[in-house]
């Protein structure tokens, strides 16, 4: 008979102790084995994905689902170097982010810890199993990772290779322990175990993370889209901002850092839209515009407002000509998602404005949205990208799996000393 998710749990929790308790030099060593081990057992994990992907193209799921799903050597080679890249990261737990000696001689500290047990609800993509794992595990937590059923084969083959890894450095494996059970009733009771869970994090499409949001007593943190702009600048160079277009949109359409809305200038739109039209038409996108936008190319689909609060997540994307800098901020207020924004601009001003106004996560400035991503920030690997302002905002890698508590040394002083 299988555990209970209380009971799973329950095991995360007592193997909890021991991972927290673990030096930096022993976290490094399980994770290079466990980088190791996906690199061993790729065969097995690469048939197990072919499983899922089978099944997902005979249930008639869209190319974009697909595409999140599907491993191959690369893929999981990349897979494998994340773990890696994490394995070479300073280890957060310990470390100190203030340090003042009180006028009454008492050292106060503030001190990196766990967060404890984590609960990593996702589904699509096996990658975030070895991610979240080797993030949690990386900044002294347990995890519970429970994916979809579209990747069950996927996420079980690569949850087996970590927990090999943690079995031979000799540390339990209910650290990393991927729950099998995929009915609702499951996730529902996960998310009320506020006595042994210390976060969820839900990772995919914008009804689960609904879900999980409205149905926990325990904490969560979340972004529920990805509506990302590129705002092209009176005086952006043209060039420059095709390049950040065609590789914010086109390389990986269905990640939540590809862009959705392309914002140009009025003064920018004669000259840019055209050919940017003509770029991305060319690699196979549905460019639909405003009225405006269709002056300078008449063929296009006009976009409707829902269009502009859309998150494609394929080859589409939604243009609009507006005003000025201000009119760009506006529209994205209204319309984003609090995920990345762009702006190509040669002037300076502009930037820092932009920079200031807009409130979300990421803010590129002539960079692709495309690196909104914690690896490519330099987190080894990201958990998910958080929107909820809270302990952490934007992409979330070992860092913000701690949190700071006060360690206070004294001499033996006291608040309120004796009178007489």
């Amino acid at each position: 008979m299988s555990a209970s998710i209380r009971e799973l749990a329950l095991a995360a929790r007592e193997a909890a102790t021991t991972i927290a308790a673990l030096s930096a030099t022993a976290k490094q060593a399980a994770l290079r084995r466990m980088a190791g081990e996906l690199d061993r057992q790729a065969p097995s994990i690469l048939a197990a994905n072919a499983r899922d992907v089978d099944a997902a193209r005979a249930a008639g799921r869209a190319d974009h689902l697909i595409d999140r799903l599907r491993l191959d050597e690369i893929r999981l080679g990349s897979v494998a170097d994340a773990v890696r890249a994490v394995a070479d990261l300073p280890d957060p737990v310990g470390a100190v982010t203030r340090r003042e000696t009180r006028p009454n001689g008492i050292l106060v500290e503030r001190i990196r810890i766990p967060l404890g047990l984590i609960a990593m609800i996702y589904e699509a993509r096996p990658n975030v199993t070895a991610d979240a794992a080797a993030l949690c595990f990386h900044a002294g937590n347990v995890v519970l990772l429970r994916g979809g059923s579209e990747a069950f084969h996927s996420n079980r083959a690569i949850a087996a290779a970590l927990r090999d890894a943690l079995r031979a450095e000799g540390l339990p494996e209910a650290a990393i322990t991927l729950v099998e059970d995929l009915r609702r009733e499951t996730v529902l009771e996960l998310l009320q175990l506020s006595d042994l869970v210390d976060l969820a994090i839900p990772r995919g499409g914008e009804s689960l993370i609904r879900f999980v949001a409205e149905h926990a007593r325990v904490p969560v943190i979340k972004h529920y889209q990805g509506v990302c702009h590129l705002y092209v600048d009176a005086d952006a160079d043209r060039d420059l901002a095709l390049r950040l277009l065609i590789d914010g949109k086109t390389t990986r359409p269905s990640v939540c850092n590809s862009l959705e809305t392309l914002l140009v200038h009025a003064d920018a739109a004669g000259d840019f839209l055209p050919s940017a039209v003509a770029a991305l038409r060319g690699r196979g996108v549905e460019v639909r515009g405003c009225g405006r936008t269709r002056s300078f190319v008449p063929d296009l689909v006009a976009a409707s407002e829902a269009d502009y609060a859309a998150e494609f997540l394929d080859l589409v994307i939604a243009v609009r000509v507006v005003d000025d800098l201000d009119t760009a901020i506006a529209h994205i207020r209204r319309y984003g998602s609090d995920h990345t924004e762009v702006i190509a601009t040669r002037d300076d001003e502009a930037a820092r404005r932009f920079v200031s106004a807009v409130r979300s996560a990421v803010v590129m400035v002539n960079a692709s949205s495309r690196f909104s991503d914690g690896g490519e920030l330099g987190l080894g690997a990201e958990i998910g990208i958080s929107t909820t302002r809270l302990h952490a905002y934007g992409p979330m890698g070992a860092e913000a799996l701690t949190i700071e508590r006060f360690v206070v040394r004294g001499e033996g002083q006291v608040r309120h000393p004796p009178v007489g």
